[in-house]
């Protein structure tokens, strides 16, 4: 069977977060946080990145954040061989599913929430809701574990939990990782702040990955909807191909 699928400037911006807390008003939001970057640009070397996400809050406290990435919709299939070949003998579609996702916190999870609160807001892998198109289908279980794992496999789902370091009693600052093969749009970064078992305050936050340069022109002729530019780009990658072979060709025989 086969399934187939830099600290100073960060601490004086949490400095400055912190003085903003303490001038605030007695009503105002227990937490305060930022990014590094709110705009990721992918270009045709592009390896990686890790997100700094900083911040303060208004006293101690633990800090939580959930990195989530454009929801789609995803099939899985499980396949089997039949008279010598692989086919996919059954499949399951998946709405609403993370492209990526990574959570960090300060302590362990269990230690911070109960068991319902950490269903409710889907923090951990293992709680992610992926529901079946249609609703609840009977069966659809491995197919689920399969999504996941496979996610995990190409570093799309973080395999555990980040940390969240804490500098003093109320700044804090945690990376979140985006792997070399992230998809494009925009994410959501939520931050939560929780005391005594309960979340008492959150903040969510943008993050718009694109894709620029020469790599970025050829995902938009590869996902155009006009059919002749849809063509184009087929013989576009053909010539490229040929001609990348021509050269390859010529390296060799001078050697």
């Amino acid at each position: 069977m086969a399934w187939r699928l830099s600290l100073g400037l960060t601490l004086a911006a949490a400095l400055a977060a912190a003085a903003a807390l303490d001038a605030a008003p007695a009503a105002a939001k227990g937490i305060i946080a930022d990014v590094d970057d709110h705009l990721v640009e992918i270009t045709t070397d592009f390896a990686g990145q890790d997100i700094l996400v900083f911040g303060a809050i208004d006293a101690p406290g633990d800090v939580v954040l959930v990195m989530r990435g454009p929801l789609g919709q995803v099939q899985v299939h499980r396949k089997a061989r039949f008279a010598g070949i692989w086919v996919n003998a059954e499949t399951f579609a998946f709405a609403n599913v993370p492209s990526l996702y990574g959570v960090a916190a300060s302590r362990n999870l269990f230690e911070l929430l109960p068991p319902d609160m950490l269903d409710r807001y889907e923090l951990g892998v293992g709680r992610v809701k992926l529901a079946p198109v249609g609703g609840a289908v009977p069966g659809s279980g491995p197919f689920k574990d399969a999504l996941v794992q496979q996610k995990k496999k190409h570093g799309l789902y973080a395999d555990r939990v980040g940390r969240v370091t804490f500098i003093g009693e109320t700044l804090f600052r945690a990376n979140l990782h985006l792997p070399s093969n992230v998809p494009t749009g925009t994410y959501l970064i939520d931050v939560f702040l929780v005391r005594e078992g309960r979340i008492v305050d959150a903040q969510n936050m943008p993050l718009i990955i694109s894709k620029v340069g020469f790599g970025a022109d050829l995902y938009k002729y590869a996902h155009a909807n006009n059919i002749a530019t849809r063509l184009g780009y087929g013989i576009v990658a053909v010539l490229v191909s040929l001609f990348t072979g021509w050269l390859a060709h010529l390296a060799f025989r001078k050697r």
